[in-house]
């Protein structure tokens, strides 16, 4: 006798795969349908379809059905790894059942939302490629990298109330920026891109408690894409002494999918060689575990392909900035969200902003619509990545766009 799912039907053998978002996958979302757009539901990404997890955990009696039943994804991220793991695996037992059918809605017909309540923000910076770029545009005479760059992860506290979901508008900020040698005050003329991995904290820790490198995966509960828009001029000439402020404040778009830190395990790498070794406490020389992500990021204006950032070059791993960033005795709450800081690689088409990509406007971009130096009204930008996955798949993360609107 074939064996039956929870409806009376017969199982399938195995699962099918869906190309970037199969059953390796299992991204988590926020979505609504048009007949009930007030209602916000948890889903699962599966293919170009989207699972009602709370629908189809209720139908199978599923003991996680009540945490799945809110508006966000925070309950089911403060739950805490034991219950993301048990959840994942009902998830993926659920996708073989037949009848799972009626629970699955096209992605099409559905309208994504920001899938969990930022608490805080922080952004990191990185890349020793893009810190590198920037030393020698701004300080050419100088050392490219303060001496402070290669002890800690550089980082700064942003607004998680400028936190938006892909597909939001991203309207051109205006502020104060240089002149000639007096301020004036208008819209940006240095909008610029940042292509970013961001981190999203589940389990929270106490006041006082530094979370340690080899607990990265307990407090963590997945990755998404990330862009942190930057209005250059304006943040150069607010951010001495004490960094970005409005030139950072004004959006940061993340992906409406988080993808579970147990779905790249396939994708877990050595970071590059630290030269000075780090202090003990972001020594990771000898964790079990690779603190790096091999992913593959594609930055594209007006559909345009303009640079592939490698996130394997980055020289300070996510587990070293939440170590640090708790180093002081910060807790961390549920849904708290920290971002790499720009990817850039070590080649020119590798750079993560247009900063880097045009030299500060000295080499402007080609490309069809004509030549850029920084976005302009109407530009639309879209970044989208993948990562290896098991058996030699591949796996998506959801893409990040954002369109510029006038100031």
């Amino acid at each position: 006798m074939p064996q039956q799912d929870p409806f009376g039907h017969p199982r399938p053998a195995a699962h099918d795969s869906d190309g970037l978002y199969g059953p390796q996958n299992l991204p988590y979302g926020v979505f609504s349908t048009p007949d009930e757009p007030g209602r916000k539901r948890i889903g699962v990404r599966y293919g170009d379809r989207v699972l009602d997890v709370h629908t189809a955990a209720t139908a199978l009696g599923s003991p996680h059905a009540d945490i799945l039943a809110h508006p966000t994804l925070n309950p089911l991220m403060a739950a805490g790894r034991p219950t993301w793991r048990a959840v994942r695996a009902s998830v993926a037992t659920w996708l073989g059942y037949p009848a799972i059918e009626p629970f699955l809605h096209p992605l099409t017909e559905v309208t994504l939302h920001l899938p969990f309540e930022v608490a805080d923000y922080a952004d990191f910076y990185s890349s020793e490629h893009h810190a590198t770029n920037v030393g020698r545009i701004f300080r050419p005479d100088g050392a490219p990298l303060t001496p402070n760059w290669k002890h800690l992860p550089i980082g700064y506290h942003g607004r998680a109330g400028t936190v938006v979901v892909s597909g939001t508008p991203v309207i051109r900020p205006n502020g104060q920026r240089l002149a000639g040698d007096a301020p004036v005050f208008g819209p940006t003329q240095r909008l610029d891109i940042e292509a970013e991995v961001g981190f999203v904290v589940g389990a929270p820790s106490r006041l006082g408690e530094r979370v340690p490198l080899s607990a990265f995966r307990e407090h963590v509960f997945g990755l998404c894409l990330l862009n942190d828009w930057s209005a250059r001029d304006i943040q150069s000439w607010e951010y001495r002494p004490l960094g970005p402020f409005l030139g950072k404040s004004f959006a940061t778009s993340v992906s409406a999918w988080v993808t579970p830190l147990d779905a790249l395990d396939a994708a877990r790498i050595p970071p590059p060689p630290r030269d000075p070794r780090p202090l003990p406490y972001l020594d990771d020389t000898a964790e079990a575990e690779p603190g790096g992500f091999d992913l593959r990021i594609t930055v594209a204006v007006n559909g345009h392909t303009v640079a592939e950032p490698p996130f394997s070059a980055m020289y300070w791993t996510a587990a070293q900035q939440l170590a640090h960033l708790t180093s002081g005795g910060a807790s961390l709450r549920t849904g708290d969200l920290f971002a790499s800081g720009t990817v850039s690689g070590p080649e020119p088409h590798q750079r993560g902003c247009l900063l880097e990509l045009t030299w500060n406007g000295r080499d402007p971009l080609d490309l069809p619509g004509g030549k850029r130096t920084y976005l302009e009204d109407g530009d639309e930008v879209t970044l989208t990545a993948w990562a290896p996955g098991p058996e030699g798949t591949r796996l998506g993360l959801g893409e990040v766009t954002g369109r510029i609107v006038p100031a």
